[in-house]
């Protein structure tokens, strides 16, 4: 039986479904995989229209998005983190409460609301990282030649959406249907060899669909996986472990993504023997872009091994 992948993307608006899984494919594979592969898109669960086609993911920093961000002050990142955090917080408590859950959110959210300090002052530190030029610098940022309040207002930006679109899985009901959408990419597969890639929150959603199913998958890939957060972890429907069904899980990050506080799943999710994580180095603006993920050797490799073994 052939092989089959199902993506499952992360935060913020995507391009329609068919180009957003053929982009993924070129990243993956080098090529479309036609039938071989499935989008699991849920953006439409957030989003009520598609981005036009081929324009760059806003999360990954076009350069019209960011002449719009530094245009003005409050989004460029001249705001004190703390009030950037406390506004970012009340407008996910403010789509929370449309959907009339805003008493659990606002009891539960303060782990989270941990997360979202530490994303923004992290973000602050690579922004002003970027000035340093001299040799041996830490944190380099070679890929994002912008002035300081053009790179604050990027990282800001994926803090934004990452903590909203996480937020409103967890609180603001938006949950179940993400999950149907990858319950219901995952039904009809043959028995074939199975990969699922998640990114981003798309890793939440997959890994609790496959802690729900017990699916077999000879392999989980998760990038720029925010599931080693504790506050994450906290909100999690079981307790962390490798779902029964996954033979080997890959979970890779670079150390400069915002959303991939923590870069190591292994011991919390147990056996960990079945865990392996790495350290890749994603050169996009913000370094959580998924094309740049996906092209990485190591996270290429075992699922093109996979592909071509059952050639």
């Amino acid at each position: 039986m052939r092989p089959r992948v199902v993506y499952v993307h992360g935060n913020g608006n995507k391009v329609r479904p068919e180009l957003l899984k053929s982009q993924w494919d070129t990243a993956l594979f080098g090529r479309d995989m036609a039938e071989a592969s499935r989008m699991a898109y849920w953006a439409p669960v957030r989003y009520p229209e598609p981005l036009p086609d081929f324009r760059p993911d806003p999360l990954n920093s076009p350069p019209e998005l960011i002449e719009e961000l530094t245009a003005r002050p409050d989004r460029a990142g001249a705001e004190p983190p703390e009030e950037f955090v406390a506004r970012t917080l009340e407008e996910a408590r403010l789509e929370a409460g449309d959907t009339g859950l805003e008493a659990r959110a606002s009891a539960d959210e303060g782990a989270l609301a941990d997360w979202l300090r530490d994303m923004t002052y992290l973000a602050d530190t690579l922004a002003l990282a970027g000035e340093r030029d001299e040799p041996g610098a830490e944190l380099p940022l070679e890929a994002l030649p912008l002035p300081r309040t053009g790179r604050t207002a990027v990282f800001r930006l994926l803090v934004k959406h990452a903590f909203k679109d996480v937020h409103a899985y967890f609180f603001g009901g938006a949950g179940p249907a993400m999950r149907a959408v990858v319950k219901e990419q995952l039904d009809g597969l043959d028995g074939g060899p199975l990969v699922v890639v998640g990114h981003s929150l798309g890793t939440i959603v997959a890994y609790e669909v496959l802690m729900e199913q017990a699916r077999e998958v000879e392999l989980l890939v998760t990038v720029g996986s925010p599931l080693a957060i504790a506050e994450v972890q906290d909100h999690l429907a079981r307790p962390p472990a490798v779902p029964a069904g996954v033979a080997a899980w890959r979970n890779a990050s670079d150390l400069r993504d915002l959303v991939a506080l923590d870069h190591t799943l292994r011991p919390e999710y147990a056996p960990e023997e079945r865990v392996t994580d790495l350290l890749v180095t994603n050169d996009s603006s913000n370094h959580h872009g998924i094309s740049e993920y996906l092209a990485q050797h190591e996270v290429r490799a075992p699922v093109q091994r996979i592909f071509d073994g059952a050639g």
